[in-house]
C-alpha cells in the first residue's frame, strides 16, 4: 500500500487549498481514509475521516464547517478541501488508510501513511 499526498503550499488566512492523496497497491474502494496533521512541537492530530463508500464523514471540531473530505474511488484518490484557512491550520498534513467499516480517528488505528505535505497559512 502506498499513499502520495500533494497539494500543500502557502496560503493567506481566509484562503483555500485542496490536498490530494493518491493511493496504490491495494483495493482503494475497500479502505477507509483519514487526514491528520502535525504542527511543530505538537502531537499528530486527527482532521477528517471518510469511510470506504464515501457516504460517512467525520471531522475534528477545529475544522468542521471549513474542511471537506471526499474520495473518488475510480481515481484511487482522496481529497481534503480546506477553506477559510487560519494560521493555526499550519502543519504537515498526512493521509492514512486502513481496511474496515467503522469510524477511525486515532493515529494508532491506521495501518498505512503517506509522506506528508506542508501547509502554511500566513496571517
Amino acid at each position: 500500500v502506498q499513499l502520495q499526498a500533494s497539494g500543500g503550499g502557502l496560503a493567506q488566512a481566509g484562503g483555500s487549498l485542496r490536498l490530494s492523496c493518491a493511493a496504490s497497491g491495494h483495493t482503494f474502494s475497500r479502505y477507509a481514509m483519514g487526514w491528520f496533521r502535525q504542527a511543530p512541537g505538537k502531537e499528530r492530530e486527527f482532521v477528517a475521516f471518510i469511510n470506504w463508500k464515501g457516504d460517512r464523514e467525520y471531522y475534528a471540531p477545529s475544522v468542521k464547517g471549513r474542511f471537506t473530505i471526499s474520495r473518488d474511488n475510480a481515481k484511487n484518490t482522496a481529497y481534503l478541501q480546506m477553506n477559510s484557512l487560519k494560521p493555526e491550520d499550519t502543519a504537515v498534513y498526512y493521509c492514512a488508510t486502513r481496511e474496515g467499516s467503522f469510524y477511525y480517528i486515532l493515529t494508532t488505528e491506521y495501518h498505512y501513511w503517506g509522506q506528508g505535505t506542508q501547509v502554511t497559512v500566513s496571517s
